[in-house]
């Protein structure tokens, strides 16, 4: 069992219908940018618990964590509830292996995400290491409806600064939107489309995959990608592909 330390609700963001950002001050660990943490509430005399990724970088004053309400979840619709001055229970140590440092050496880094697996990305999309890393950086991020494509301040805010080094490439897979792919990540993959937006290719000699997001996505690009004779990172075995288990 974690060792759960008191944080306080200081912001409650709703995005969507079901799309929610809450924002908390806590007395948590250092943490690396891409990382998790487990938040929590007592519900009816039991600690009901989740892991969420902070989508703030460590220099930030306040945490953060982006979700979606889950149907018939016990933990998403009391969290979604929650007011500024409220308190939760947190995990005081973070957790990880979705982090840049993680990363062996590549040229160019792709971050594919679905819903709310952008999370991690934002964080690490506002901190140094990456831009001094890698020279293309290319975040893909794949939504439903436009609505859904939270975040978009800090991405476009990534994008002025580095301008040279960021290729954002939303999906949106229900609706048309202008300037966005209208697949999903796996058939915007497959099609061509995906890499002859970015510029680039996903490649063995020069690239690195992460993936945050639906477990049938990251299933269909790892399958797509061993194709291309790119697998699985270990840090006994280095390879090209990096996912995170929250469990």
């Amino acid at each position: 069992m974690p060792d759960w330390i008191e944080g306080r609700v200081t912001a409650n963001r709703q995005w969507t219908e079901r799309l929610f950002s809450l924002r908390f001050s806590a007395a948590i660990g250092d943490f690396k940018p891409g990382q998790f943490v487990r938040v929590a509430l007592e519900l009816d005399g039991e600690i009901v618990a989740r892991p969420y990724s902070l989508v703030n970088s460590p220099g930030e004053p306040e945490f953060e964590i982006f979700f979606n309400i889950v149907p018939g979840g016990p933990l998403t619709t009391r969290l979604a509830a929650l007011r500024q001055g409220d308190v939760i229970k947190v995990a005081e140590k973070p957790y990880g292996f979705l982090t840049i440092d993680e990363v062996p050496a590549a040229k160019h880094l792709w971050m594919l995400a679905t819903g709310t697996g952008v999370g991690p990305f934002v964080s690490i999309l506002k901190t140094e290491e990456v831009w001094r890393r890698f020279e293309k950086v290319v975040l893909v991020y794949s939504v439903r409806t436009a609505q859904e494509l939270a975040y978009q301040d800090a991405i476009a805010e990534a994008g002025k600064k580095y301008h040279q080094q960021l290729s954002f490439i939303p999906l949106v897979t229900r609706e048309q939107l202008e300037g966005a792919i209208n697949k999903r990540v796996t058939d915007a993959i497959v099609s061509g489309e995906l890499e002859q937006q970015a510029g680039i290719s996903m490649s063995p000699e020069d690239s690195h995959v992460m993936m945050c997001g639906n477990s049938a996505m990251i299933a269909d690009v790892m399958e797509f990608l061993k194709s291309r004779n790119m697998r699985k990172h270990l840090r006994r075995e280095p390879g090209h592909i990096t996912t995170e288990k929250y469990h």
